[in-house]
């Protein structure tokens, strides 16, 4: 069985921060609790950040999307800018005097798979998968 939540946030500096609440909420109650959680609330924050910075068109939010199935999650960030060649999302090494930048480094490093997605008629999803349980052991 899969379970499954969206939410949609206003583009606005608070966006974040209730994304990150509406993970944690959505995971608690599926019973994801520890590692898995402290790692996925982490990538909700960093990839709606980058939304908000980097993917939102003028009076356009983002969406949050979570799906757990027993053995994963996959978590999904929508937003309103098209992938094009120079606006890619990948990660980046960044010097340690800089203030930003770490985003998907963190997301690369935390999650076991991450990709990004177009979407049509315009923009694009950046997702990254987690495994919350042990595959079953042979018997």
């Amino acid at each position: 069985m899969t379970n499954e939540l969206r939410k949609y946030f206003d583009a606005e500096r608070r966006a974040v921060g209730r994304a990150r609440e509406f993970a944690v909420t959505s995971l608690e109650a599926w019973g994801i609790t520890g590692e898995p959680a402290e790692d996925i609330r982490l990538c909700v924050s960093e990839l709606a950040s980058n939304a908000l910075a980097h993917g939102t068109r003028r009076g356009h939010g983002f969406l949050v999307r979570i799906c757990a199935d027993g053995e994963s999650v996959r978590l999904e960030v929508h937003d309103s800018r098209d992938v094009s060649p120079d606006r890619q999302p990948r990660p980046r090494e960044a010097d340690y005097t800089d203030i930003a930048g770490r985003g998907l480094s963190i997301v690369e490093r935390l999650a076991d798979d991450w990709g990004v997605d177009e979407r049509s008629p315009y923009g694009k999803v950046v997702w990254s998968r987690f495994t919350t349980a042990s595959a079953p052991q042979p018997a």
